[in-house]
């Protein structure tokens, strides 16, 4: 039969599998020649499924159309394909469709199966002449081989040796047993008859093409689930050639377990029934079984045991559990006939809820007749009962008298703020007339009286919506009262008084002469708080600008919330705003203060806490501790003394008299004096002798030198608050008159000079 014509001639470039490792780029080339009687637009596209999808990343087909007149040949069309970086390796399948709807409808649309074969990381680049391999039929990780239990998987590996040499190639799978696999060499034909020889390679002359079969049969206690053996191929030509594929099989799930129930004792009297478990796990998954039973009777009169209860079972694995079962409860055991028959079934649980039988083994355990020599007991015991009943008439027309009793405080130490509870019991309330609770103690308390005459008061016997009432009845006749409250919440200690009153009006109950039997003493202590324990200074006395070093101890420091550093002058002004610092639960808020406090012996000791001291005077210094348990007292401490800050020491930087500092000058009449000087230092006053002006700390001034201007000139400073020593500067001055000398022609007058020497002012102001 002649093929049918084609118009549209496809050329796909490369031919075959194609080859990449996850993160390649695969390039597909496809060129188009139409041999028909007309022009004609053809289309390109791909058809593949989501496995092949999530591979590429393709959110779609990529499509490419050509139009090509009669007898055209197109360029060639680049397809790429990026594998994806995380792709798995194994076989992946596409469809490459060629269609000209609407010039070859008849024609079209052409389909080729191809594959990408996507290889390990670790395989060898293939070059143009490296052998290669494949194996049919293909499988992913979507699309695994399955295994059937009863015949072995059989899988067929394609070899082409695509090289100029002869070579022998040879099969392994390195991550399976020997026992999982077997590999078959096609025979080469000079074995002989009658002769056995093993054929150990396949050997391929260049450029042909060979079988291996590879059969996977995996061990019967192997686990179901899903598996991806690595297969490599060795090439006796290319001994460094790693060529590398994956087979994914899937062996199902089989739940089979196996279970049996054998009697060892069944009939029993005194003794326990025992049983023997077998169970025998036929499948190929772990099974985690929790072992119970069920009463098959309308009641279950019997208790047992596993022993283990719980058992864990591998693939093709057994175990034997024991099981005794005890008759109960020893009333029912049966007088006469043939025993009692308790019948009951395995109820047996899987932890991962995985396929149980559908029937479970039953058992039944005969329990026997009692012997003749209990009847005797049963009489004695009627008799017994008689005499019971008649006692408890006798007790009911001889009712208890009225008691009181375990008169009690909840706590007989608490702390202030906390209020005193009280507990008690009396039998037979319902003769109890009224209750008196006094107290003695520091805080005055009045009387309370609970009247019983109807029934339980109020303030008793209902709480508040979310409390249990104080008082509760039990057994009838038993009232039980616990956490009374009595508003008592005042330090000090208190003895407490119940006393109890008969219905007819008259006290039968009273315990006021037996303190120790029916009062109760609580000691309510002061709230303890975080006190100061000593609070010191470094120094007794500092200069402004330098830092105040603190150091204190406060004791239970767990009780802190915050710490205040205080300071005041003589005259009551405030040194500044409060220093705070604070704690949470007794551990400390601020970094800096953290790194100079340690506690140790439930004491919190700080050192060299610093506080610039930045006022001048004489200043008193406290500490405040307040507590963070509701307390409203403070502990405090202050400093021994007052601290003196004094103001930093002034100087004088500098005094000239037109720039020189020489204690002696010379000055020349008619000529000016500039007098500058610079003094630091704070409350200070600044003097120019011996004009006595108050000047200010830094300035100049200008003075004409002449006939009076004085011999000497000082620059004095003094402390405004008289602390520091007052410093002075002068200078000895010499006044030059100006002399008017006869001229004498041609000569030139000389002036007369003075040497410092000469001066009149021989003693100069001191410098300090």
């Amino acid at each position: 039969m002649q093929a049918k014509f084609n118009p549209l001639q496809v050329i796909i470039n490369p031919p075959g599998i194609q080859f990449g490792m996850p993160g390649d780029t695969i390039e597909l080339y496809i060129v188009v020649i139409n041999q028909g009687n007309q022009s004609a637009v053809i289309d390109l596209y791909f058809v593949f499924d989501e496995v092949f999808q999530n591979l590429t990343g393709w959110s779609s087909s990529p499509r490419e159309s050509l139009a090509l007149a009669l007898g055209q040949n197109s360029d060639e069309v680049r397809f790429e394909f990026q594998i994806a970086a995380n792709a798995l390796p194994g076989t992946y399948d596409y469809t490459l469709v060629v269609d000209s709807p609407l010039h070859y409808p008849q024609d079209t649309p052409i389909t080729f199966a191809n594959q990408i074969k996507v290889l390990l990381k670790e395989q060898t680049a293939i070059r143009v002449n490296d052998p290669t391999f494949s194996i049919r039929p293909n499988t992913n990780p979507n699309k695994p081989l399955i295994f059937n239990p009863n015949e072995p998987l059989q899988v067929e590996v394609i070899v082409d040796n695509r090289s100029y040499l002869v070579d022998r190639f040879r099969l392994s799978c390195p991550d399976l047993d020997d026992d999982w696999f077997t590999i078959n060499y096609p025979a080469t034909g000079f074995e002989g008859p009658g002769l056995v020889s093993d054929v150990t390679a396949l050997e391929l002359n260049p450029g042909t093409q060979g079988l291996i079969l590879l059969k996977f049969h995996p061990p019967g206690d192997t686990l179901a689930g899903s598996y991806s053996p690595t297969i490599r191929l060795y090439s006796e030509n290319s001994p460094d050639l790693v060529l590398l594929d994956l087979v994914y099989i899937q062996i199902p799930t089989n739940y089979r377990l196996d279970i049996q129930l054998n009697t060892i004792l069944g009939q029993v009297s005194r003794s326990l029934g025992k049983y023997d478990l077998s169970l025998a796990n036929q499948g190929n998954i772990v099974r985690e079984l929790i072992l119970n039973l069920k009463s098959r009777d309308e009641e279950e009169l019997y208790t047992y045991k596993f022993d283990p209860t719980e058992v864990r079972l591998l693939p093709n694995r057994s175990a034997v559990a024991n099981l005794t079962v005890k008759p109960k409860p020893w009333w029912r055991r049966p007088w006469f006939g043939a025993g009692l028959a308790i019948n009951f079934q395995l109820d047996i649980k899987d932890q991962q809820n995985l396929p149980l039988p559908n029937t479970l083994p039953q058992g039944t355990l005969v329990w026997k007749p009692r012997p003749w020599w209990q009847f005797l007991l049963l009489i004695l015991a009627i008799l017994g009962l008689l005499g019971g009943i008649g006692f408890m008439i006798w007790r009911i027309l001889n009712p208890d008298p009225l008691r009181l009793e375990n008169f009690s405080a909840n706590d007989s130490q608490i702390t202030e703020g906390d209020e005193v509870a009280l507990n008690w019991e009396i039998h037979q309330y319902k003769q109890l007339k009224k209750l008196v609770l006094t107290a003695k103690g520091s805080q005055p308390i009045q009387p309370i009286t609970y009247d019983f005459s109807n029934g339980i008061p109020e303030t008793l016997g209902k709480g508040s919506a979310n409390e249990i009432p104080p008082c509760q009845v039990q057994d009838k006749q038993e009232l039980i009262c616990s956490n009374v409250k009595t508003g008592v919440k005042t330090k000090g200690n208190y003895t407490f008084e119940l006393q109890a009153f008969y219905r007819n009006g008259i006290q039968i109950f009273s315990r006021t002469n037996q303190v120790a039997a029916q009062t109760t003493q609580v000691e309510i202590a002061e709230k303890p708080i975080a006190s100061v324990v000593n609070f010191q200074l470094d120094k007794p006395q500092y200069t402004k600008g330098e830092n105040i070093l603190f150091s204190w101890t406060i004791a239970r420091p767990l009780l802190l919330s915050q710490l205040q550093v205080v300071g005041n002058a003589d005259d009551g002004t405030s040194y500044g705003e409060p220093v705070t610092y604070k704690f949470n639960q007794g551990n400390i808020t601020d970094p800096k203060l953290k790194k100079l406090c340690i506690q140790q012996n439930q004491q919190l000791q700080c050192k060299n806490i610093p506080l610039l001291a930045n006022k001048v005077g004489s200043f008193a210094f406290e500490i405040k501790a307040a507590s963070n348990n509701g307390s409203d007292k403070t502990s405090s401490k202050k400093a021994e003394s007052k601290i003196p800050i004094l103001p930093k020491p002034f100087k004088i930087v500098y005094f000239k008299i037109n720039g020189s500092e020489q204690p002696n000058l010379v000055l020349n009449e008619g000529t000016s004096a500039i007098l500058s000087w610079r003094v630091e230092g704070e409350n200070i006053q600044v003097k120019l002798l011996p004009y006595g002006n108050d000047v200010p700390a830094v300035g100049s001034t200008k003075f004409p030198v002449n006939q009076a201007f004085p011999p000497q000139i000082g620059l004095l400073v003094n402390d405004i608050f008289g602390k520091q020593q007052p410093q002075q500067r002068g200078f000895a001055i010499t006044v030059l008159k100006k002399v008017e000398p006869t001229p004498i022609p041609g000569i030139n007058p000389i002036p007369p000079t003075l040497s410092p020497s000469n001066s009149p002012f021989k003693n100069p102001l001191p410098q300090r």
